[in-house]
């Protein structure tokens, strides 16, 4: 492809990325294809001879578009929101076209300068503390684009973990420091996100998960009862991962109570994730869920999910750089430039060296919409949810089981897990709405998120009614007369029952046996949104999974 047919197929990439966006809603919105379907339309081989760009995109319309699941759908209400915006793509359509590798100030100085600036721009609006901050000569802090919330967590957590073996080895130089790692411990919530888990799992230090409060928060008194117990048997507490905004239900820790207790402990690391929720910090009302962050050492946020900024764009921010950097620079000679001493290579502050031009994708969005403008995105998320919460609590057949403070409602039909399973699989199935389960205080739930940059009151009712809905057509299919008047036939169609396979599928569920699940309880495993969750399944012709290979769920 030349220049002459990139402008012509640019500009029809463009008008075919309008028109998909523009009319997402006729779109299913979830694909009701099959495992392996896209295999048997493929060729076996890359063709050897080049292909049409006409022949090319008949295949992405007639093999790649029925088998997308449409996040931008006014109907996807599942995870969190997945960023996008115009001024997000067309920030990635000139960053992919400069190509650089930003690996260095002098590798492209305007990457490096640009991605410096947008952090403090975007710290001082969630009025984080001045520490955080690099823009003068004297501070010690800064942040960093980093792809994920995951990467977040992992170099911090590095960074902690190099800081306690430092300090150990001037307490006993003879040690080789993979000898410290057994002693290692750091600490989370249940309700923390399974990347935490992973982490440590990578790092090769324990971690001890700890039971939070009856809102789903981890608190001070039990954060400290765990730290005393462990230096009482000579471990060293290196490392603390709170959230604000939970995946599972979006529950905040308590940072108030967190933040001294980890102060009396000087060499402990205090990490905020803030993945989801920590872009509403621009709003000065909502900064009261972040209290205590003062006390923190890193805090992230992704702009990918709630900031309208396209995959990948992870904020990170830490209080002492060089804590960061030191425990991931690797400086070979044909990296080594003059400028080093006065300028930020942000190839030390995370695992790849090779880096794209993020921030301008970022700056971008900032521009076009303005802080003011991002707020009212915000804004109108959690005033759509309160509204859904509301729906929600004036049919007594269901529960809200989660402090709705921003953008997402857990809610349950009152009755059984199967009963919501059931739910959940057959909403699913309709392609009507898209959700997706977590379990709080030991209850299947459905996460309901608003998700839609321009999302409106219709849409929340239209969901409600679907919902509504279905419960009906679950609830008449268990019950042979209606237990309750609430229960109020609103469909004469009652859908045909889904086979256990496929029910399993759409509740994101994964039937295991009895002695497989209560394994499972004993072990730390956190949520991530995405690996189904554990049922049991009595059934001895079920479909069931002997091996605990359940790492991810609970």
């Amino acid at each position: 492809m030349d220049v002459e047919e990139f402008r012509v197929r640019g500009k029809e990439m463009v008008e075919y990325i309008c028109e998909y966006l523009g009319n997402i809603e006729s779109n299913r919105v979830t694909s009701n294809v099959e495992p392996g379907y896209l295999r048997p339309l493929l060729p076996a081989e890359a063709p050897m001879k080049p292909e049409s760009w006409d022949d090319i995109m008949k295949d992405v319309d007639s093999k790649i578009m029925p088998g997308i699941t449409h996040w931008q759908h006014p109907r996807f209400h599942a995870y969190f929101p997945s960023g996008n915006s115009y001024p997000s793509i067309l920030g990635d359509m000139l960053s992919d076209a400069i190509g650089c590798i930003g690996f260095s100030w002098a590798a492209s100085p305007a990457c490096t300068e640009l991605e410096t600036v947008v952090l403090d721009w975007f710290a001082k609006a969630m009025d984080l503390p001045e520490e955080f901050l690099s823009e003068t000569e004297e501070s010690k802090g800064g942040g960093v684009i980093q792809s994920s919330a995951s990467e977040c967590i992992l170099v911090t957590m590095l960074a902690a973990r190099n800081q306690a073996i430092r300090i150990l080895k001037e307490q006993d130089p003879g040690t080789e420091d993979s000898a410290f790692l057994p002693r290692l411990v750091a600490y989370c919530s249940t309700e923390s996100h399974s990347c935490v888990e992973k982490a440590a799992m990578i790092s090769l230090v324990k971690l001890r998960v700890l039971e939070p409060d009856d809102k789903c928060s981890l608190r001070g008194e039990t954060l400290e009862a765990a730290l005393k117990k462990d230096v009482a048997e000579g471990l060293v507490p290196f490392f603390v991962s709170t959230t604000l905004g939970s995946t599972g239900c979006c529950s905040f820790d308590n940072l108030e109570e967190i933040g001294p207790v980890c102060k009396q402990y000087p060499n402990l690391w205090l990490h905020v994730d803030g993945a989801y929720a920590g872009s509403s910090f621009i709003c000065p009302e909502l900064r009261h869920l972040m209290a205590g962050i003062d006390h923190a050492d890193s805090f992230n946020t992704n702009t990918n999910k709630w900031l309208l900024v396209n995959f990948d764009c992870s904020c990170l921010w830490v209080k002492d750089r060089v804590k960061l950097t030191s425990a991931l620079v690797v400086d070979p000679l044909y990296l080594q430039h003059a400028n080093s001493g006065e300028s930020i290579d942000y190839r030390h502050w995370g695992v790849p060296l090779s880096r794209r031009f993020r921030a301008l994708k970022l700056w971008f969005v900032i521009r076009s919409y303005g802080i003011s403008g991002l707020q009212n995105y915000i804004r109108n998320h959690i005033k759509l949810a309160k509204r859904f919460e509301a729906l929600m609590r004036k049919d007594t057949r269901f529960d809200v089981v989660n402090d709705v403070r921003v953008g997402l409602v857990c809610f349950r039909l009152k009755g059984s897990d199967t009963l919501n399973q059931e739910l959940l699989a057959n909403i699913n199935a309709s392609g009507k709405l898209h959700m997706i389960p977590s379990r709080v205080k030991e209850q299947y739930i459905i996460r309901f998120c608003v998700v839609r940059e321009h999302a409106t009151e219709e849409d929340i009712d239209y969901a409600f009614d679907v919902i509504e809905e279905h419960s009906t057509e679950v609830l008449l299919a268990h019950f042979d007369k209606p237990q309750t008047p609430e229960i109020i036939v609103k469909s004469p169609k009652t859908p045909p029952p889904l086979s256990k396979r496929l029910s399993r599928r759409l509740s994101f569920t994964r039937s295991v046996s009895r002695d497989t699940y209560r394994r499972s309880l004993s072990r730390s495993s956190l949520h991530d949104g995405a690996t189904p969750i554990m049922v049991v399944d009595d059934d001895p012709e079920g479909d069931i999974i002997e091996e605990d290979v359940f790492c991810n769920s609970r």
